[in-house]
Order: C-alpha cells, then structure tokens, then sequence
C-alpha cells in the first residue's frame, strides 16, 4: 500500500523540497518544528536511542514516557506511530542497510499493537542536511521509498529531512534539528538534546562503530532493555587509529565533516580497537544501584529503569538465558 499525504498518494522519486511543496501541510509542520526551541531532557522516564537502535513502547508502559536520540548529521530520526493504541517506535537511521531496517520499525510497531481495528500509522521522518556527499539526500530517498514498499497504508506527518532541515554559515551546511524526542503518552514531537545518553552509551556506540546491525532494544512487556552480547572481530591498524587524536578520527571515520559530539569517544575507541577481541557476555555481574540512578542491571544483562524509591528485585533467569 502507498505512502499517503493528507490521504494522497505520495509521488516518488522527488526530492524533500518537491514533496512539500506538492503537500503545503508537510512545509508548514517542517516550519514549526525547526522554529521551537531546543529542549533538553532529563534522565526520567527517558530512553535514549542510540545510532543502528530502535525502541517501541506505548503509554500504559509505566517507566518509560520520552523515547529521544540526537547527534544526527546525515543520519535520519524516525518515529513510527500507531493511532490506535499509541504504540510509537523511535530509531536512528544511518542507511547502512535502510531496505532490511524499515521492515523492522514496521513489524515492531505490528508486533507490539496486536492489529488494533481504529487507528493508522503516521510517520515522522527528521534529519540531514545538505552534505557535500549528498548521503542525507540519499537516506532521505531510501526511507520514503521503503516505506511506501510497505503493505500497509502509512501516513507521512513529518518531513523535516536534508534541504529542508539545512543551513548555511560562512559558506558550511549544518543541520538545524540534531535530535528530537516523542511523548509517547501525549503523542508531542519536540526538538530535543540529551545529556544522559547511557545506559552503557560507549560499548553501544561501539557496536554501531564496528558494523553491527540495527537491533531492537527495549522489551516494553517487561519494560527492560538489553545490552548485548556484543563482539566484533580484531580491527586493523588498531596502532595507527590509537594515535589520532578525537579531531583525526571525526574526520576520518564519520559521515560528515561535523563534530558528532558522541559518535566517537576515545574509551569507545580503546575498548574496541585495544582488544584482539571484545564481547559482551550475556552473565555479566550486576552493578550496584541508587534510587537516582534510574537504571540498574540485573544479573542476566537486562537493563531496566528503577523506580525511584522502590527496590525491585532482579526477575528470576530464565531457563537457558
């Protein structure tokens, strides 16, 4: 079934600009949302999606209400929403393997909304910008194509993506929105920043350094996220890339030429270029907790948010876990 527009078949190929302008409602949501101000998020109720993850819940979860991720260039912030039953799935988009990723978002959201009867899919589409490269303009391309591939009707809400997320500085493109977040509750799509980007921020960006694939991370039936196992296999040169100081190894190793604050950090880089070999076993020992560190770790590696003044208790291994 199509990509729709106001209940109108979107026209594809045609560039973000050429779509908005056939749809004057796209260019004046794309309008709103580059013209509010940057909000920054706390830790509560928030997780933070990282590059290659994506998260799904929906408002009767009780620990998680924001689902949020930001440093996006070239990459593209997806939100995928069921009306119906408030399911909303949130990724980042890098279009490393965009044809397998959008099946994905599609069944997380079909999975986790039991085929509620009123309702539809909206999707908002948010990042990029003008890259001498032109890879935003690519992403940009593969994401409205694959999801009009889908067999279900999806309704775009949101375009905010490369031309029409740009500017320009001393003859330099940037983009304007880095990162947003969803209220999964009320539905609200905001601009957003993050300083709590973790659990485990720099072994996860180390995964999507070393090629992993987009996983899905959080379970919202149990309301619990878990973090690997992870490997990768030796990396080469691994002398020569431990030399390079954080400005050598941005302009070496990301997509753009912009200062990703926190695609690549230098214990990522010791943790996956250091080792022969590297891995996140599934028994890892469980780390200590407070009441306002929001996230404690069980002894079978899941990751789940604490209440702030209640103890919960580990749930019990399942068997061969």
């Amino acid at each position: 079934m199509p990509l729709l527009v106001e209940g109108r078949r979107v026209q594809l190929p045609q560039s973000a600009t050429d779509l908005v302008r056939a749809h004057p409602l796209l260019e004046e949501r794309a309008r709103l949302l580059r013209g509010q101000s940057v909000q920054q998020v706390g830790p509560q109720g928030l997780l933070y999606v990282q590059q290659r993850e994506l998260a799904v819940t929906s408002p009767k979860d009780g620990s998680i209400s924001i689902l949020g991720s930001d440093d996006a260039t070239t990459c593209h912030i997806v939100v995928l929403r069921h009306t119906g039953n408030g399911a909303t799935c949130l990724t980042h988009c890098d279009g490393s393997d965009t044809k397998a990723e959008v099946p994905l978002i599609m069944n997380s959201i079909k999975s986790f909304s039991d085929h509620a009867q009123c309702g539809r899919l909206e999707v908002h589409l948010v990042g990029g910008f003008s890259d001498d490269r032109q890879l935003s303009q690519k992403l940009t391309h593969q994401l409205l194509s694959e999801f009009d591939r889908q067999d279900d009707d999806i309704h775009l809400m949101t375009l905010c993506v490369t031309e029409l997320n740009d500017r320009e500085e001393n003859e330099n493109h940037f983009p304007i929105i880095y990162g947003i977040a969803v209220n999964v509750k009320t539905a609200e799509i905001y601009r957003a920043s993050f300083q709590d980007r973790g659990p485990e921020e720099e072994l996860r960006a180390a995964r999507a350094l070393t090629g992993g694939p987009m996983v899905s991370i959080y379970d919202a039936k149990t309301e619990q996220l878990r973090i690997g196992p992870y490997s990768w296999v030796p990396f080469p040169h691994v002398d020569f890339w431990l030399q390079q100081d954080d400005k050598q190894i941005l302009e070496l190793l990301l997509s753009s030429h912009l200062p990703q604050r926190n695609k690549i950090k230098k214990p990522t880089m010791h943790d996956v270029l250091g080792k022969d070999y590297f891995g996140y076993p599934a028994s890892s020992p469980p780390l200590s907790s407070t009441p306002m560190t929001f996230w404690e770790i069980t002894p079978i590696s899941f990751i789940r948010p604490q209440l702030w003044a209640e103890e919960i208790p580990p749930p019990a291994p399942e068997v061969g876990k």
